[in-house]
C-alpha cells in the first residue's frame, strides 16, 4: 500500500502579527500536517504531511478567512513494508591517519 506525502507552497496575505498568529494557529490545529514554515515577508506558507492539497487549502481558508492561493504541490510516494538504506554521501577508503601525518610533517 502506498501513501502520498505532499509538500505544498501557498500564498496567503499576511499583513501583521495578528494575521501571522491566525495562520499559525490554523496550521497547528490541522492534524494532517507534519511540518510548516511561514515566510511573513514573502506571504508564503509551506506545509508538509499526508493530506489532499485542496482540502488543506479549504480548511485554512475557512479558519483564517484569508484568500489562499496554491503555488506549488510536490507529491512523494511512501512504500510501507519496504525499507531502503540511506547511502552515505561520500565514501573514502584511502583516508588514513598515517598518510595525513606525513603530509603535515612535510608542511611544517
Amino acid at each position: 500500500m502506498t501513501e502520498r506525502f505532499c509538500c505544498m507552497v501557498m500564498r496567503i496575505n499576511i499583513d501583521c502579527n495578528g494575521c501571522y498568529r491566525k495562520v499559525r494557529r490554523a496550521l497547528l490545529e490541522t492534524q494532517e500536517l507534519v511540518t510548516h514554515l511561514i515566510e511573513m515577508k514573502q506571504s508564503k506558507v509551506s506545509v508538509c504531511g499526508k493530506f489532499k492539497p485542496q482540502e488543506i487549502a479549504i480548511k485554512i481558508r475557512k479558519k483564517t478567512n484569508r484568500r489562499v492561493e496554491i503555488l506549488e504541490i510536490q507529491e512523494f510516494s511512501i512504500n510501507n513494508g519496504q525499507s531502503h538504506e540511506e547511502k552515505p554521501l561520500m565514501i573514502s577508503s584511502s583516508w588514513n591517519l598515517e598518510s595525513n601525518q606525513n603530509l603535515f610533517a612535510t608542511c611544517t
